[in-house]
């Protein structure tokens, strides 16, 4: 293909999966798929991969929020908002393709866990992010918890007596504890994993109910534990060689999956609870995960694997775990035990493939894997500050992947990613391969405070918003420009969403010589009116976890939004931001853009910013026909600003 909207169109239009989770009998599977051209549930066939479509436009365009099936076997729960603004309701499908609403509230709702009898739902319907339980006979909704920091997590055991959840009472905001209660919320008990300041989380139950699947960062990087609640005992697991999550127990409980991350690449574990062996599945390095809401386990000893790689797009997977002879290391005493996975078990798993990666007319050969590699900062680049001067910070080898667009000199574009606790991975994403076939060739840099790298280099951030992970992103510019000739150091552009808007922004007012374009994507510009305006839970455990309140730091809030310099914007900039975003409200978009119109900055095409608002769009969305017209937006700003090398 030749014509440059064909192929941009033909991208953005590939059929995609999300949020597989397995039917309770382990039979079939529960997925969202845009194979019709507009986002829908379907239903798989687990063991011929046949599918078969339920919803018929009744479920949201954008696959955002995940899925979950009733006890029974016979709905499927999702979550369902107004165009994108996150303001969910709980809604359930049947196998015929009726719908109706199950729990209604204000704010955000999130299901966290399925009873036979009742649901687990987080909401911000009362303030601050809290539990409630939604009884299925009665239709009543009652409050579980009362916290004034967030409960983001929350699971109820297999007989419905209790639920377990993660929160923090301490006056260490970055701490987190892992409660067990009663199952209306009563008697809270706090298990006290791990040390104060270190975050710890509940995955699952044990199937007896006497054991939880539990995560902890206490050693820096994150481990998975199984919490012995009649002994008050917990078992840790792993060598504590990389950053593990642990996702679910399998049926009988007597193995758990994980998901391990080095490199940039997450492999899948299967750990044996009695011998502490594990074994990460045999799969090609890139990203691989489980349902981590939902179910993993398939009939027949199988689960669910969606695998990716850089130049591979995602595929559903039914892996045969098998029997495995794994060697069990020694236990060590004292009555915190942690197991070992020393050794690993050599046996392969077989896989059936469910939902197969499509590439339509595209030719599969044309996306380009990505070079990892390492570079070492400070937290100070070299490129002069313009906003802030920034002390040197501690000193931290920087993991970045490069995609290479095969044109010379090759245009680069620098694409910080959101969070900020997030991290660019060996994953296929969309928007890179995009930019790769306009001939720029990208850049991600996982700077200090992305996750995967343990609790040390996550905490980095903390109380330094806008300062050396920023340096952290210009420094890889410089390595870049500085190790690649065939890199055109006149046309580099910056692009980011969330956060990484965040960043697109912050690049272009602090290191405003480095930059000769930017888009900032639904991002961040005045941080108070940010806390004042955003959900609650976001105010909580975001800016005030990263930055404290306004009124504590006054003087930080101020001088990290990029509005307060807006006047050392030298490059042309693009601002995209959806109305409907509750996350990121679009006031701060409005906000910078009055302040540009302010200094004297033209807008237009022609001018010093373009500025475009998405209607019926919140927080980013997978529509198929909205991802199409922000790929033209984008293609369209570059082309003029920069040129196209591969138009």
């Amino acid at each position: 293909m030749t014509d440059s909207d064909d192929v941009l169109s033909e991208l953005a239009s590939l059929p995609t999966f999300h949020h597989p989770t397995a039917s309770p009998d382990g039979s079939e599977v529960a997925v969202y798929y845009d194979g019709s051209g507009r986002n829908e549930l379907c239903l798989v066939d687990a063991e011929t991969g046949e599918m078969r479509q339920v919803s018929d436009g009744e479920v949201p365009r954008n696959a955002r929020w995940f899925l979950r099936w009733d006890a029974g076997g016979d709905r499927v729960y999702f979550h369902l908002d107004d165009g994108g603004d996150e303001q969910n309701d709980v809604y359930a499908i049947d196998r015929d393709g009726a719908v109706e609403p199950v729990v209604e509230m204000d704010g955000q709702t999130i299901l966290f866990d399925v009873h036979e009898e009742f649901l687990l739902v987080g909401s911000s319907a009362g303030g601050q992010m809290n539990l409630y339980r939604h009884d299925l006979a009665t239709g009543e909704t009652t409050k579980a918890t009362d916290y004034e920091r967030a409960v983001m997590s929350g699971t109820v055991s297999p007989d419905g007596e209790r639920i377990a959840y993660a929160t923090n009472e301490t006056d260490d905001y970055e701490n987190v504890d892992v409660y067990v209660a009663d199952a209306d919320g009563s008697n809270p008990r706090n298990l006290e994993l791990g040390e104060t300041g270190a975050e710890a989380n509940v995955a699952d139950w044990g199937p007896d109910g006497d054991r939880l699947l539990v995560a902890d960062n206490t050693e820096d990087l994150g481990r998975a534990g199984v919490y012995d609640l009649d002994r008050d005992e917990v078992t840790w697991f792993g060598d504590l060689d990389a950053e593990e999550e642990p996702v679910q127990f399998l049926p009988g409980g007597d193995r758990f999956l994980a998901l391990r991350t080095r490199r940039a690449a997450v492999m899948p574990v299967v750990y044996d609870v009695e011998t502490g062996a594990s074994r990460e599945l045999d799969l090609p390095e890139g990203v691989a995960s489980f349902p981590r809401v939902g179910e993993a386990a398939l009939a027949d000893d199988r689960v669910l694997v969606s695998h990716t790689t850089p130049d591979r797009r995602p595929e559903l997977l039914a892996a045969d775990l098998g029997s495995e002879a794994e060697t069990a290391p020694e236990r060590r005493a004292g009555d915190t035990a942690t197991r070992e996975s020393e050794s690993e078990s050599e046996s392969e798993s077989e896989y059936d493939v469910l939902i197969e990666a499509e590439y339509g007319d595209l030719d599969p050969d044309r996306f380009v894997d990505a070079e990892y590699f390492r570079f070492e900062s400070d937290g100070v680049a070299a490129t002069e500050a313009a906003a802030v001067d920034l002390d040197p910070a501690t000193d931290l080898e920087i993991e970045a992947l490069l995609y290479d667009s095969g044109e010379r000199p090759s245009p680069l574009l620098v694409k910080p990613h959101g969070g900020p606790r997030g991290a660019d991975q060996r994953s296929f994403d969309l928007y890179t391969q995009f930019l790769l076939t306009r001939g720029y060739s990208v850049l991600e840099v996982n700077y200090r405070g992305s996750t995967g790298r343990g609790r040390a280099f996550l905490e980095e951030l903390y109380g330094d918003w806008g300062g050396a992970e920023q340096a952290d992103v210009a420094r890889g510019v410089e390595h870049v420009l500085a190790t690649r000739d065939w890199i055109d150091e006149d046309r580099v552009v910056v692009f980011g969403g969330s956060y990484g808007g965040y960043s697109a922004y912050w690049q272009l007012v602090q290191y405003p010589d480095r930059y000769d374009a930017g888009i900032a994507w639904i991002g961040l510009t005045d941080l108070v009116e940010m806390y004042e305006t955003t959900m609650p839970h976001f105010r909580t455990e975001l800016m005030e976890k990263y930055l404290g309140s306004p009124e504590e730091n006054p003087d930080r809030y101020e001088q990290r939004s990029p509005i307060t310099h807006a006047e050392n914007l030298d490059a042309p900039l693009l601002v995209v931001h959806g109305v409907n975003d509750r996350r990121v409200p679009v006031s701060q978009a409005r906000l910078f853009r009055d302040r540009l119109a302010d200094l004297g900055y033209e807008r237009g095409e022609d001018g010093d910013f373009e500025y475009v608002e998405l209607g019926e769009e919140g927080h980013a969305s997978s529509d198929v026909d909205q991802k199409i017209r922000l790929f033209r937006i984008l293609d369209d700003f570059l082309d003029r600003r920069l040129g196209t090398p591969g138009a």
